[in-house]
């Protein structure tokens, strides 16, 4: 494999692996914006609506690794996106794709160590992107994502990505979006944590914690998870989740192992990933987000 696709719309075929609450809008853009775009996922129910939407199934990753020429993938953790690669049948056995970029989180050093056993395996380039905005943020095209990579990579697939982004930004070579999105997740996970404190106090003062994020918007303490989560906690209102309270647990302990490495000292990061371990061990891990409200209440 050698060189980059021409990123047309008429030329390129697109791949897709991993259409769970994140990936499957973001594929949906790309259907929608007319690319052709084949889809996988374990569950394969997963991938009924978007194949209903103009997509087409794949069996295996391999299939699109052999007849995509750049493939992206959302997946879980680690060991997902190990098992996808270089599993049976994974993309590590394609021959025809020439990039994999990964909205995957997951460490910055073993983003670095797949994508060098990938690139040896068949040549394959690597571009580790990880996603700031939800399900919302998938949904509208309006992500944050951060990049690293190659310079020429990323700015080859910069059209692609462009479709389920706000901002597509290189922060460095492999590793550096992982690192990234590290930050973010702090910021992100803290935030969190800190509004539902407030809308827990808020109710405690008999205030109408509906109406705070009307009363302090565009003020120093407004933000997008404020906005975001602050209605649902009021309401204690967890339907249509915006993001999982396990799966802020898994990037907060990467932060923590990272931090370790790098010297790195966590205050409000290891407060957050306590209150949140907390609300996983009373059976809400696999709630949204915004039910770490509960843990205040006590």
């Amino acid at each position: 494999m050698t060189g980059m696709a021409d990123m047309s719309k008429a030329s390129v075929k697109v791949g897709y692996l991993g259409t769970g609450l994140m990936g499957a809008p973001m594929a949906r853009r790309l259907v929608k914006a007319g690319y052709d775009v084949q889809v996988w996922n374990r569950s394969r129910d997963k991938m009924d609506a978007l194949v209903a939407a103009g997509a087409h199934a794949a069996a295996t990753p391999k299939e699109i690794a052999d007849t995509c020429d750049v493939v992206f993938m959302c997946l879980t953790d680690t060991r997902a996106v190990d098992a996808v690669v270089f599993g049976d049948s994974g993309i590590s056995q394609g021959n025809h794709a020439t990039t994999l970029v990964d909205f995957s989180t997951i460490p910055p050093d073993t983003t670095r160590d797949i994508a060098a056993r990938l690139k040896s395996a068949n040549g394959m380039a690597w571009v580790d992107a990880p996603v700031s905005g939800g399900v919302p943020g998938a949904e509208d095209g309006t992500l944050a994502i951060m990049a690293g990579g190659d310079a020429s990579v990323v700015e080859a697939v910069t059209p692609l990505v462009n479709h389920m982004s706000a901002r597509f930004t290189r922060m460095g070579e492999i590793g550096a979006g992982q690192a990234t999105k590290l930050c973010n997740q702090i910021i992100s996970g803290c935030t969190i944590t800190v509004v539902a404190e407030a809308v827990n106090f808020a109710q405690k003062s008999g205030v109408d914690a509906s109406a705070l994020t009307e009363a302090l918007k565009g003020g120093f303490a407004d933000s997008i998870p404020f906005q975001l989560f602050a209605p649902r906690m009021a309401a204690r209102d967890f339907e249509n989740p915006m993001g999982a309270t396990n799966t802020m647990i898994k990037d907060l302990n990467t932060v923590a192992e990272v931090a370790v490495k790098s010297g790195a000292r966590l205050v409000m990061t290891e407060q957050a990933l306590g209150i949140m371990n907390d609300a996983s061990a009373h059976g809400d891990g696999e709630a949204d987000i915004s039910t770490i409200i509960r843990r205040f209440e006590d």
